[in-house]
Order: structure tokens, then sequence, then C-alpha cells
């Protein structure tokens, strides 16, 4: 369970107490319904993450919206984007092992985040690490409902695969980029398990420089 899950509980319990006091016990259902939800919706079970060498796994639940090829600073890389329903586990894992290079927050919309200019005109926070398959971003995108992203690792951080970053409180969107020659292992419409799912396998090399790293977070 995220701890945040019972912050939001005990306000809900807090009306709902202050609602019976008041003699307004059916109204009082209303918040205890409302605690029982975040209690569920910021749940955080284990997860067994895949040990394949090169293995590119899922940073969050949800559903595969977007697998395409695309270029960022002139390099060829792959995307796949995640959507997130009110109803996946929103808790968000590292997509490889390795240093954290770059974590960079941007102010934006809050839009649908099933959109293709969500990308890029949300609210996010972009992600990079490097390992054995090289650099891999991955951006926590806010949605229509969510305004709050967390992040709980910094540059030089070192983090392990599939290990917990953070979440996006309530519905959301995550893009994976990596490098074009990784093998993709899932297709628009497959539903994927963060830290357990493998988005794609990329070929086992050492950590590439720091400017390519810049390159492909930015």
């Amino acid at each position: 369970m995220v701890r945040d899950g019972y912050y939001y509980a005990l306000a809900s319990m807090a009306v709902a107490l202050l609602l019976g006091w008041l003699a307004l016990p059916l109204l009082a259902v209303v918040p205890l319904l409302l605690g029982a939800f975040c209690l569920w919706f910021f749940r955080d079970p284990e997860r067994q993450i895949p040990s394949d060498p090169g293995a590119i796994v899922s940073p969050a639940d949800g559903k595969v919206t977007d697998v395409s090829p695309t270029q960022v600073n002139g390099q060829a890389c792959t995307r796949i984007s995640i959507f997130l329903n009110v109803f996946n586990v929103h808790v968000n894992r590292s997509p490889i092992a390795g240093e954290v290079t770059d974590v960079i927050y941007k102010r934006g919309k809050f839009g649908n985040a099933m959109g293709t200019v969500s990308s890029e005109e949300n609210e996010q926070n972009s992600i990079a690490v490097s390992g054995e398959s090289g650099t891999v971003v991955f951006k926590q995108i806010a949605g229509l409902i969510a305004r709050r992203i967390i992040c709980n690792i910094r540059v030089g951080d070192t983090v392990a695969r599939g290990e917990r970053i953070g979440l996006i409180k309530f519905g959301s969107r995550v893009d994976v980029l990596f490098a074009s020659n990784a093998e993709v292992r899932v297709k628009v419409g497959d539903q994927v398990v963060g830290g357990e799912s493998i988005l794609a396998l990329s070929p086992v090399h050492a950590p590439v420089s720091t400017g390519a790293q810049a390159a492909v977070a930015q």
C-alpha cells in the first residue's frame, strides 16, 4: 500500500465521522466508500521481475496504446505508450537496471492522456536510465484526472529492473523510449503489468556515453 492511500482514507473517514456526529448517517456512506476506494486504488502488490538479459519491462500497469518508430534529436528509437485507467495499479517501476542519468520535470496541460499530443503537451516527468540495454527513457505523463506526479529518484541513483520509482495519481500515461534495434514483444491493445511484462529485448552492451544519454533523454 502506498502511504498516500492512508492519508486519503483517513481524511474520508474524518468526514464520515463528522457527518455521523451531525446525525446524517446516510450521507456518511459516501465518504466511507470514497475512503475504501482510495485504499484499493493505492495498492502496491509485489511483482515477479524477469531476469532475461536485455529485458525492458513495463514501468506501469495498463493498456498498450501505441508502438511506433520515432526520432529523438536525430536518433532512431521506438516508443511504446501505456494508458493507465483508474482501475490500474498506479505505482511506477524502472524498466531496466542501471544509473539514473536524467530526471526532467515539465509543466504542461492536463489533456486526455490517450491523445497523441499528450506526450509533448501534458505535464510530465522524464527519466533516463543507462544500463545493459543502453539508455531507456520513460515519461510519467499526467492525464485528465491526474494532478500530481511523484518521482522518488534523482540523478546518480542506481535502480534495479522493476524497482519502484514513484507513481502518478489517478488516470495517466507512461511512454517508454528505447533504441530501435530492440526486439519489441508487445502490440497495441495488449494489457501489461508493471515490473513483470517484457516490452522489448535489447542487445546487451555497456552503458553509452553521457552525450548519447542526454540526446535520448531530451
